[in-house]
């Protein structure tokens, strides 16, 4: 099986800031996973120079550890050190801001922590640096870091290491997160949100301080949606590049849908209309449905195949099928891509 690096450090790192019960045990054995996970994610792919995850997930796991005051031996650290610095985090999408946030956020905790020796904590320090003026260097004119489900990572960057008061870019971000909240419809995105409208980043999670608190949560039922009549009609294609054009495009129908149908719905509408026998599955996870096999080709992690979700001609989606609801007309493209 796969490790689950990145799902086990989020559970720890949910686990830590709700001030767990005094008994260390069952902490401890969860721990003592991660760490096992951290070296089987590298082990079993050393021959591809990169972890059998990804190096989001990676750095989840040595962030999870640190917040909870765990050593990590120095080779797993130069691992994603070496990585940052030979520009390794970047895949087919383009998009790095999120991976190389994490992994900052995971350098500064180290160094906070006093978890490294002083030569090690100087490197990180430089690295955080690095990152964080390529940040700055690469924010978007509508004011995100990458986009705006990896600002808030960036965001926490920021303000773990004590910027986000002398740094413009930051108060740039802030003004488009506050303008596109709507955006954060999974508790997964809304975890990586909230942190930072409220100036804080997961680090402050190590130097919580845990007391007896009323349970002052009350459980609401929320309010239907209203419901918003009408159809529309998306075009959705299928393609797989490495078959030679124009056989690449393995599927290519109109689909029509409600009007506040998700790409979700487009794809089981798609899969009920005949007789173009269009088929998929989709793998639940902590960020919604996951697209894992389309028309029979599946997504996988060995080969690190992923289904891109893009609008024609090439604008790559940042939202999960579950979130993002297409226009009347527009062509909804799945690509089988690497990264």
């Amino acid at each position: 099986e796969w490790p689950e690096t990145g799902r086990l450090a989020l559970y720890l790192l949910g686990l830590r800031a709700t001030c767990p019960p005094p008994d260390p045990g069952p902490q401890r054995s969860l721990v003592t996973w991660l760490k096992y996970y951290l070296e089987e994610d590298w082990a079993g792919s050393r021959r591809h120079g990169h972890p059998l995850t990804s190096y989001y997930q990676y750095s989840l796991g040595v962030l999870a550890l640190c917040v909870h005051h765990k050593r990590v031996r120095e080779e797993v650290i130069r691992r994603l050190l070496v990585a940052e610095e030979h520009g390794k985090f970047r895949h087919a999408s383009g998009g790095t801001v999120d991976t190389e946030a994490v992994a900052a956020l995971a350098f500064t905790c180290l160094e906070r922590e006093r978890l490294v020796g002083a030569r090690l904590a100087a490197e990180l320090r430089a690295a955080t640096r690095e990152v964080r003026r390529r940040m700055v260097k690469a924010q978007g004119q509508d004011g995100f870091f990458g986009n705006i489900y990896s600002t808030p990572w960036a965001m926490q960057v920021f303000i773990a290491t004590n910027m986000c008061r002398t740094q413009p870019a930051y108060g740039r971000a802030m003004a488009a997160l506050l303008e596109n909240l709507d955006a954060f419809t999974t508790a997964a995105t809304m975890a990586q949100a909230l942190p930072a409208l409220h100036g804080r980043s997961y680090l402050d999670i190590a130097s919580m301080r845990c007391r007896e608190e009323l349970d002052t949560l009350m459980p609401i039922s929320p309010e239907p949606l209203p419901e918003r009549p009408g159809n529309k009609t998306v075009q959705l294609v299928v393609e797989y590049p490495e078959l030679r054009c124009p056989q690449c495009r393995l599927y290519n129908q109109p689909v029509p849908v409600p009007t506040d149908a998700s790409v979700l719905d487009v794809l089981r509408a798609a899969a009920a209309q005949g007789p173009h026998n269009f088929t998929f599955d989709t793998q639940d996870t902590s960020q919604g449905p996951f697209l894992s096999r389309v028309l029979g080709l599946e997504a996988r992690r060995q080969k690190r195949r992923y289904w891109q979700l893009l609008t024609a001609p090439s604008t790559s989606l940042q939202m999960g099928v579950a979130e993002y609801r297409p226009r009347d007309g527009e062509t909804l493209i799945l690509r089988l891509s690497e990264w």
